[in-house]
């Protein structure tokens, strides 16, 4: 249906029939629009244009900007350089969509020209990657803000097994009072990545004949997920394992269930093999939970794979939800559930703002999507389940992924408790979520990845290993809509 050079970033993700290559692709030798990226309907004459990362020299600007309201992060070409870009075109170009800075300045534009063709002055998947990978946050607050909350948080581990309980506490709270201060990403949803996919299907819908398809998220029959994970971290979680399963069987869920191989307590053989008997997964969750795992990942792993082994965990949550993207594939786990789509209140504090799974490298990450209980329940005393509930409202109308993470060891918390059985019991009889374990979601999001659409005489058929459970969605037109 389109065919684009380099890859479209926003088609691989969504799984839309796209060609890689330039024979059929308009030609712009007159402009320098002959270096952009380019994606156009194959039997169309109207095209996406962009400037690809790196491509715009010294004219382009890097930092945060807002894109008709929608945060977006990277580099930008200004509309004085961007109109280099675009002389030697017969047809007249115009601003169409402002771009601008922090300040509300208007600084760059998506520009239209008389025919229909789009220029962005941007790489869109420059912007996509930077909100995965969480490198949009070299463009969010001060270089010495982020020095000292980094060394704050290295010596805050260091001392932490000399710190009581209760201090620690007080001290986590206390620093969520600064943490709220942060404006992005907003907290307890950020829409700015999606709203981002949304404008870029808009763009190309409008270049399209027919409306766009894709692969549905979700196997046929669904529409939205949800996941259910704890992290089990002393020996009082581990004591506590049976109230929060009871909860779940009598409601018809299952769950994975973290731990930490080596934290001060004996993890018993007979507990990981009654939870797969009884239909849970077990994942790991780091080796010590001393918050030093990922900053010492090459001597630690060997331990951390070898339990990984024993236990039949495919599935990997970081302690204190560390994280570095380049080193997490290293753990050669299936899947990773240690970003949050919004984190404001973690000890690295960030997001990934997507309520969708997606890769890094060979790895399937699984943002966790709803606030997990220690930060509403321990550090901001929340007191029952309606933000939950509210979140999860929020993914199923967007056809998103509602991923929990809560903890038996804060299960003496009634409020969590009464919250929990709330939540579990408000979804349970919706036919429209997909309620599967961890690894589940990660086999599915493979198996749609490695799948393409092919044009049949009746419309479009999924045609790999997701054919058999796929559906074939539309790409919304408007933002904000359901991809179906």
């Amino acid at each position: 249906m389109f065919v684009a050079s380099p890859p479209f970033l926003l088609f691989e993700y969504f799984r839309v029939p796209c060609a890689s290559g330039t024979a059929v692709l308009p030609s712009d030798a007159a402009s320098g629009l002959a270096a952009a990226g380019v994606v156009a309907p194959t039997f169309g004459r109207r095209s996406l244009r962009w400037v690809p990362e790196g491509a715009a020299g010294a004219g382009a600007v890097a930092g945060a900007f807002t894109l008709d309201g929608i945060p977006i992060f990277g580099s930008v070409l200004p509309d004085a350089a961007a109109r280099s870009w675009l002389d030697g075109r017969r047809r007249g170009w115009r601003r169409s969509v402002p771009i601008c800075d922090r300040n509300g300045t208007w600084v760059a534009s998506v520009w239209t020209d008389d025919d229909g063709d789009v220029f962005l002055p941007f790489d869109p998947n420059e912007i996509i990657r930077r909100y995965w990978t969480e490198r949009y946050l070299d463009f969010v607050g001060s270089p010495a803000g982020k020095w000292l909350r980094s060394a704050a948080r290295r010596a805050y581990y260091r001392l932490r097994p000399l710190i009581a309980r209760d201090v620690q506490m007080v001290a986590r709270r206390w620093f969520s009072r600064i943490q709220s201060r942060s404006s992005f990403p907003r907290w307890p949803i950020e829409t700015g990545l999606h709203d981002f996919f949304d404008f870029l299907f808009g763009l190309v819908s409008s270049l399209a004949d027919e409306p766009v398809p894709m692969i549905a998220p979700w196997p046929q029959g669904y529409d939205w997920a949800l996941v259910l994970t704890h992290d089990v971290e002393t020996a009082a979680g581990y004591e506590n394992i049976d109230l929060l399963c009871d909860i779940e069987i009598n409601a018809a869920y299952r769950s994975s269930w973290n731990f930490v191989p080596q934290n001060g307590h004996r993890l018993h053989e007979d507990v990981i093999r009654s939870l797969h008997e009884r239909g849970f997964e077990i994942g790991v969750h780091g080796l010590h939970h001393d918050g030093r795992d990922i900053a010492e990942i090459e001597t630690r792993l060997p331990s951390i794979r070898r339990h990984a082994e024993e236990w039949q965990a495919v599935g990997f949550r970081s302690p204190a939800t560390l994280r570095d993207w380049d080193a997490m594939p290293q753990l050669a786990f299936d899947y990773d559930s240690t970003y949050f789509d919004t984190s404001p209140y973690e000890p690295q504090p960030g997001g990934c703002c997507s309520w969708l799974p997606y890769m890094n490298e060979d790895l399937v990450e699984l943002p966790t999507t709803l606030p997990q209980d220690h930060t509403l329940f321990e550090i901001l005393g929340g007191l029952d389940e309606q933000l939950w509930l509210d979140k999860a409202r929020f993914l199923r109308e967007r056809g998103g992924m509602a991923l929990v993470l809560t903890h038996p060891d804060y299960a003496r918390n009634l409020h969590l408790v009464n919250a929990y059985t709330h939540l579990l019991r408000e979804f349970a009889d919706d036919a429209t979520a997909w309620k599967p374990l961890p690894r589940e979601v990660s086999a599915w999001w493979r198996a749609r990845a490695a799948s393409s659409l092919e044009r049949a005489a009746d419309g479009w058929r999924i045609v790999g290993p997701a054919a058999d459970r796929g559906a074939v969605a539309l790409a919304p037109r408007e933002p904000g809509g359901r991809r179906g």
